[in-house]
């Protein structure tokens, strides 16, 4: 079986929804998407309210949260490990690097600060994270003093961090890498290291070693910002950034629409082209909020709002399926 297309539908919204913003992130548990963090304008963010869209009813809700609220930030991920969603970094309204890990029960609504100051990663924005079965994953996006290459875990039953080895000078420092557990191993996909990367590299946690991956097939040009998850064997990402603004990040870049998977055991990439049913796509785009999750009992990739090419925020919802033949 190989994957060989996929289809895309946008989902319709009501209720009190996050409105436009990007550089925000969500996680889902069961039926209901959590959407935290982001921006409107550049670098200013919107809120810390905790968003939560049922994807049965169609309808978005805020939620009562108690406990360590965190502020607002943008440039910030969250992943879910059960019921309970796990909040890293980001940048604060001062553009200040964050570090403060939190957890939010999506059973009590109630946030948690794990850990921050010296325990674990230093601060960062414009990250990755990924999860397994136990642990969170942090890898690299913008540090205090310039791009990280640096991939730390936080096991939720120990409630500690460990270091991994760095990942050495083949694999630069970089914001917006895609990162996904796979095979039980931890990938890293492309990313902004200066200039737009199209390397891959692997982190083996059993030989507690990396491997610069070489893959074949329809490979995706160089692009950071974009969506990114595992199902199964599979990374499927969707869209970012293939050429940056001259304005930094007060700018739009020249964003893909593209999708692809690459299967990890083959190390082949195939571009996803829609179903014969599909009538939507989100259209070029990146920095935006996105996650693994079901639709309808089918696996898939969401995404949420993000930039657009005309650097105009977006507040719509895509699905997208992709199908085994």
């Amino acid at each position: 079986m190989s994957l060989v297309q996929g289809k895309w539908v946008e989902i319709d919204q009501k209720g009190t929804a996050p409105g436009a913003r990007s550089s925000h992130a969500v996680a889902i548990v069961g039926h209901k998407v959590y959407a935290f963090g982001g921006e409107f304008a550049p670098r200013v963010p919107v809120d810390n309210k905790v968003y939560v869209f049922d994807l049965e009813e169609q309808a978005w809700s805020v939620a009562e949260a108690s406990g360590d609220i965190p502020p607002p930030r943008v440039g910030v991920t969250m992943t879910a490990v059960g019921d309970i969603i796990y909040v890293f970094g980001g940048r604060d309204s001062t553009h200040k690097e964050l570090n403060e890990l939190y957890s939010f029960d999506t059973g009590t609504n109630k946030w948690a600060l794990l850990s921050s100051g010296d325990a674990g990663p230093p601060h960062r924005s414009y990250h990755s994270t990924a999860a397994d079965d136990r642990r969170v994953f942090v890898f690299g996006g913008c540090g205090e003093n310039g791009r990280l290459n640096d991939l730390w875990a936080f096991d939720v039953v120990d409630q500690k961090w460990g270091q991994y080895p760095t990942a050495g000078e083949k694999c630069k420092g970089r914001g917006g890498p895609g990162l996904v557990v796979a095979g039980g191993k931890i990938w890293v996909v492309y990313g902004f290291a200066g200039k737009e990367a199209d390397d891959i590299h692997c982190f083996d946690p059993v030989q507690n070693e990396w491997t610069q991956v070489e893959t074949g097939g329809e490979k995706p040009t160089a692009r950071s910002v974009f969506s990114t998850v595992g199902i199964g064997k599979y990374i499927i990402i969707c869209g970012g950034e293939v050429d940056p603004s001259d304005l930094g990040h007060l700018g739009a870049g020249k964003f893909s629409p593209e999708s692809y998977s690459l299967d990890t055991e083959t190390l082949a990439w195939k571009k996803l082209e829609d179903g014969p049913d599909s009538g939507h796509h989100p259209g070029p785009r990146g920095w935006c909020a996105f996650a693994s999750g079901k639709l309808n009992g089918e696996k898939g990739l969401l995404v949420c709002g993000g930039n657009s090419p005309s650097n105009d925020r977006l507040d719509d919802i895509y699905f997208f399926t992709p199908c085994f033949a």
